[in-house]
């Protein structure tokens, strides 16, 4: 940080007339950044940094007695500095602070006090799957003394780590394997959580309360499925090769990396979110990058024309070469295209969206969403699904709607995140719906667009800013009640649309 973006000596003091009543303020504490929050709880003083990635905090927004990370929309509290939305786990460490004789003043670093354990808890509670939902709801159990009482359960033997840096930084390089890993799941282990990776979940017998896996019979009072979304795969000839990839797991980004050499041409199926940025990571290795999907404009339904434009230009700006129409066979190393174009490449990665994982569920006679509905495991507002004590959470959860009407299941990182920390608390007693506004984010080649909102089909777009500039805030609706917000280096206009919507 440079010495002039420092800000004031808090330990110095400051005047109290410099923070108003819902204002931040950054100053340091000896070399460490800190704000000041004047809120409805009173005069506080937090470090500055977010604990998920390090975005200085007074930089977000002050809303609803919550700090508002600008970057992945994390919140803390404003009275206490705890993490009580995803992606942040960890706490903001807390500062003494003094107001009198019209001067503030911040001393030393003090403990806060831990969130209390809530007694209303199932005794046996089995999550499957330590993806974004159930890691989320473990830890927030964990956190509140819970631990003892959960098992988490994934079939992958890496789980857990952030799925989201498969696509961005770890397969453009710029993070390593370890550093993949959700640095709180030691905190599950010291806490009591049994983590099981690498188990596989035969059956559900949901009258028995019990899970059949392949290591035995295993009971549960409560059972949280959370077992995600599987990638798409089409039946075009020669796509079931060997260096045909999908890109969902930490084992995928792995193959892909092991093929992504410099000097290699890979082709990208599908212009999805996760088909774009795995081409910008791609690119990030000087792979030779083609693109293929039908339409000209990719992810117009989703951020419309003007938008979708703008990311296809950054990608052909980067080397990235788009081809309109479909794939009609692969042989390991030629693409045909339906035009009879001829691409030489040496590996395919699919970018066909996902389908949830519902095999589980179905077989022991839980309630599924129709196609129309979006598919998935049909819960309530609460997340509970139609057996008693079976609860659904994240890419496989289909919800009454938020705003409008009829039902939608999200493919959200933070929205499935925060969705296991709503099981969490319902399981420790507590009753409000799950209304949180679904949010994410994507990073093509050093520009990053927020997403808040659900807009199905878009009826009406309207852009303040410019795309050519890459600073705007485009505002969506849909004709089902639905609206959304796409910025770009407009976090703040991010956060205020969101905490405008929660009202």
């Amino acid at each position: 940080m440079a010495e002039k973006d420092k800000g004031p000596d808090f330990a110095k003091g400051i005047a109290s007339a410099e923070l108003a009543i819902g204002a931040m303020m950054r100053g340091t504490v000896g070399e460490a950044p800190v704000i000041l929050v004047r809120s409805e709880a009173g005069l506080r003083a937090f470090s500055a940094k977010c604990t998920h990635l390090g975005a200085m905090l007074d930089t977000g927004l002050l809303a609803h007695g919550e700090i508002r990370c600008p970057w992945h929309h994390a919140r803390f509290s404003a009275d206490t500095g705890e993490a009580v939305a995803a992606p942040a786990f960890a706490p903001l460490s807390c500062y003494r602070v003094e107001e009198r004789d019209g001067q503030i003043v911040v001393g030393e670093k003090i403990s806060a006090q831990p969130p209390q354990l809530e007694r209303r808890l199932p005794e046996r509670i089995v999550i499957l799957g330590a993806g974004a939902a159930g890691f989320a709801c473990a830890h927030e159990l964990a956190k509140r003394g819970a631990g003892a009482h959960v098992t988490l359960i994934d079939q992958e033997r890496d789980a857990p780590y952030d799925r989201t840096f498969c696509s961005k930084q770890y397969l453009a390089g710029k993070k390593d394997r370890p550093g993949v890993a959700m640095a709180e799941a030691e905190f599950l282990r010291e806490s009591g959580v049994t983590l099981r990776s690498g188990e596989q979940v035969l059956s559900i017998d949901a009258e028995a309360k019990t899970l059949s896996l392949k290591s035995g019979t295993l009971p549960y009072d409560a059972l949280v499925i959370a077992t995600g979304a599987a990638p798409k795969r089409a039946d075009t000839s020669g796509f079931e090769r060997e260096n045909v990839y999908v890109l969902r797991s930490l084992a995928d980004a792995d193959a892909i990396i092991a093929q992504a050499r410099e000097g290699r041409t890979a082709l990208v199926v599908g212009s999805s979110f996760i088909g774009l940025e795995a081409a910008a990571s791609l690119r990030a290795r000087k792979v030779e990058v083609h693109v293929v999907a039908p339409g000209d404009i990719p992810l117009r339904k989703v951020l419309g024309a003007d938008v979708g434009r703008m990311v296809r230009a950054l990608h052909e700006e980067n080397g990235v070469r788009f081809h309109q129409g479909n794939v009609h066979s692969y042989d390991g190393r030629t693409a045909v295209l339906e035009d009879g174009i001829r691409l030489d490449v040496d590996f395919v990665v699919l970018g066909l969206g996902v389908a949830p994982r519902v095999d589980l569920a179905s077989a022991a006679g839980l309630e599924l969403a129709s196609d129309e509905e979006g598919g998935g495991i049909r819960v309530d507002s609460n997340l509970r699904t139609s057996a008693p004590g079976i609860f659904a959470a994240g890419d496989v959860a289909n919800l009454p709607a938020r705003a409008g009407q009829g039902r939608q299941r999200i493919e959200h990182w933070v929205h499935a995140q925060r969705q296991g920390q709503h099981v969490a608390r319902v399981l420790l007693g507590h009753s409000e719906p799950f209304e949180d506004v679904p949010f994410f984010w994507s990073a093509h080649f050093g520009t990053s667009l927020r997403y808040v909102g659900h807009a199905e089909e878009i009826a009406e777009a309207e852009m303040d800013g410019s795309t050519s500039d890459k600073n705007f805030a485009l505002r969506l609706t849909d004709n089902r009640g639905g609206q959304a917000i796409v910025t770009c280096k407009r976090d703040k206009a991010a956060l205020e649309a969101e905490a405008d919507w929660e009202r």
